[in-house]
């Protein structure tokens, strides 16, 4: 039984996110992106689209076509 409460914590320390590494919280932004039937632009979204939101922490745009 002690040893499932160490892997429970294992998988808790592997899931905390590093500071300045978001990875799991960029994953779950384009997830999310995509269900709101987005695409995850680099720059700028395009002139027939409109930002709804980020799909990264560090600028990465979510948009979609405007209706």
């Amino acid at each position: 039984m002690k040893i499932h409460y160490l892997l429970i914590v294992l998988l808790f320390l592997f899931l905390v996110p590093v500071p300045g590494n978001g990875w799991i919280i960029n994953t779950l932004r384009r997830y999310y992106c995509k269900i709101r039937n987005g695409r995850c632009a680099f720059v700028g979204c395009l002139a027939k689209e409109e930002q709804i939101g980020r799909c990264s922490l560090k600028g990465r745009k979510c948009c979609r076509k405007k209706n």
